[in-house]
């Protein structure tokens, strides 16, 4: 199972950065205009900027310029799961969460930490 979140295809990752991140520099990175485009998980910032995915008009822009904690737990798309709160969440949908934060830091740059954030542990 250890090789059930390895992406298809190697990726060099840089080191992981642990630069503030302010909630309006986090928002304005939700790539629209060609600019960069970020997701956090749990206060961790990724770079998510290649995957068309993320992009406007993509299936997780949702995701976007937030930090989708609670919605990747519930495995949502919808907005209104879009938070950083995700201490609510029952075992099952936690697990999931650490599912995804294996699956983000196999595949993307950690760019920096959320500022101030509560959510981290």
């Amino acid at each position: 199972m250890s090789g059930k979140f390895e992406p298809k295809v190697p990726v060099q990752l840089d080191p992981p950065k642990d630069d503030p991140i302010s909630l309006e520099a986090l928002a304005r990175a939700n790539g629209a205009d060609g600019e960069k485009c970020y997701v956090a998980i749990k206060g961790k910032v990724y770079d998510v900027t290649g995957n068309k995915a993320y992009q406007p008009g993509g299936s997780y822009h949702v995701f976007a310029g937030k930090d989708a904690s609670r919605a990747l737990g519930k495995t949502s798309t919808k907005a209104e799961d879009v938070s950083p709160e995700w201490r609510d969440l029952d075992d099952k949908e936690k697990q999931t969460l650490q599912d995804w934060i294996t699956f983000f830091s196999k595949r993307y740059n950690v760019v920096g930490i959320v500022q101030g954030a509560t959510n981290m542990e």
